[in-house]
């Protein structure tokens, strides 16, 4: 399919998924921590069409990609609009598809620990957990309730210990980590508050 990322055999790669409406440096922040803290050779921004979870449409995908390739700039991150060629809605449909494009790849699906403490109400989350690692950052507010969420409970005995978080790419699904990064105050919900989107 024209527009899809090239990625070699054997490669883990981060996927952070969101509408990034609209991307800023925390996102930018979390990512390369993301890169450092698991192991990760590359990490592919997901920018959504629209996000199920929230009742207002956002930006035009257009406007949110161009922001989010200016706030991203590294040679190990690609911005990718990967739902919008593959057709899927859905972060479960998104991961099974990319595992059936790329089966030599080795996927960790990334997000912030706000997005952990709700992960309970996304399409089909027990099968994320079940196929794919899932690597959790700190965001500020969120440490107690993202390791006290549902899923955090449901999924206890597979959650690796933060010292042992580059071994994550490699665990067998179910397999979980919560890092503690520095944090970086800043959210797209705020952005908006203040009219500057």
């Amino acid at each position: 399919m024209l527009g899809m990322p090239f990625a070699t055999r054997g490669q883990t790669i981060g996927l952070l998924g969101g509408s990034f409406d609209p991307a800023h440096e925390g996102h930018a922040h979390i990512t390369k921590a993301a890169l450092t803290r698991f192991g990760l050779d590359r990490v592919w921004w997901l920018v959504s069409p629209a996000n199920p979870l929230k009742p207002v449409a956002p930006a035009p995908i257009e406007d949110r990609l161009a922001t989010a390739r200016a706030v991203m700039q590294h040679p190990r991150v690609t911005v990718t609009d990967l739902e919008r060629r593959l057709g899927t809605r859905y972060t479960a449909e998104t991961v099974a598809a990319l595992m059936h494009r790329y089966p030599h790849v080795r996927f960790v699906w990334l997000m912030g620990a706000d997005n952990l403490a709700q992960f309970h109400t996304w399409q089909d989350w027990h099968w994320i957990m079940a196929n794919v690692p899932v690597g959790v950052l700190a965001r500020p507010g969120q440490r107690i309730s993202a390791r006290m969420s549902h899923a955090g409970r449901v999924f206890r005995e597979n959650r690796l210990s933060g010292r042992a978080s580059q071994l994550l790419p490699r665990c067998e699904s179910p397999a979980w980590c919560f890092v503690n990064v520095p944090m970086s105050h800043q959210s797209s919900s705020a952005i908006r508050a203040r009219g500057e989107w």
